[in-house]
């Protein structure tokens, strides 16, 4: 599947299937980081997400020419291997997490949910390697795939005012990090102590598309040591 659309008067959506595997998201890595690799000043930003890419670009380019752009670098990402062409799917990133306690006040829900103790939540949470399939909600917040089946726990009914920092949250089949303080319905489970955003990095956010990721139970007296830092 490959399909072009008109989003608004400034930018194109490029979908490559409707649902989300591993498999349709190497396509829209392969075509992002070629059509990333032309630096055409007519591109003014790059989206990708679970399945799809979009590309906003400068008034004065009509919709038919970046149309063609699309397309041609789409029939030359399919036909051509760079050595550019998946350099996100290479970094492997692990993220200490504190489980439980003040830290994950939902933990022991999600183990009642399942039938299991506290102990296998985080053991199966810890065991799978997560691919992060996109940024969004907020500066550098990862939707990850990945999560054992077995815990998978749909979100809160009522979602919270104020999830601090840091915190490691189950939504459905997915598991996240939150690189600040803000609303959310998300289980948490535990929180990370390293920043996983800040300004005065470059790049700012710690993780990004592509990134594969793995979770390491840390103790509090761990979590203190760590807190703050960035990885």
């Amino acid at each position: 599947m490959f399909k072009v659309l008109p989003y608004g008067d400034g930018a194109l959506h490029v979908q490559f299937q409707e649902t989300i595997s591993e498999e349709g998201f190497e396509k829209v890595q392969n075509f992002f980081n070629h059509l990333s690799h032309l630096q055409d000043e007519r591109i003014l930003e790059l989206i990708p997400t679970y399945h799809s890419v979009t590309v906003f670009y400068r008034p004065g380019s009509s919709y038919l020419e970046m149309l063609n752009l699309v397309e041609e670098v789409h029939h030359r990402s399919t036909e051509i291997e760079m050595d550019t062409s998946r350099p996100a799917l290479l970094r492997k990133v692990e993220i200490p997490v504190c489980y439980g306690g003040e830290f994950g006040p939902d933990l022991k829900h999600v183990a009642d949910y399942h039938k299991l103790t506290v102990e296998e939540v985080i053991a199966r949470h810890t065991a799978s390697e997560y691919l992060v399939y996109m940024i969004g909600f907020m500066p550098g917040f990862p939707y990850m795939g990945g999560l054992d089946p077995e815990l998978a726990t749909p979100r809160l009914i009522s979602p919270r005012s104020l999830v601090p920092q840091g915190s490691v949250g189950i939504a459905g089949q997915q598991t996240g990090l939150y690189p600040l303080a803000s609303p959310g319905g998300w289980q948490l489970i535990g929180r990370t102590p390293l920043s996983l955003f800040d300004a005065n990095y470059n790049p700012p956010t710690m993780l990004r598309s592509g990134d594969r990721v793995r979770f390491m139970p840390i103790s509090r007296k761990d979590y203190n040591e760590l807190e703050g830092k960035r990885s």
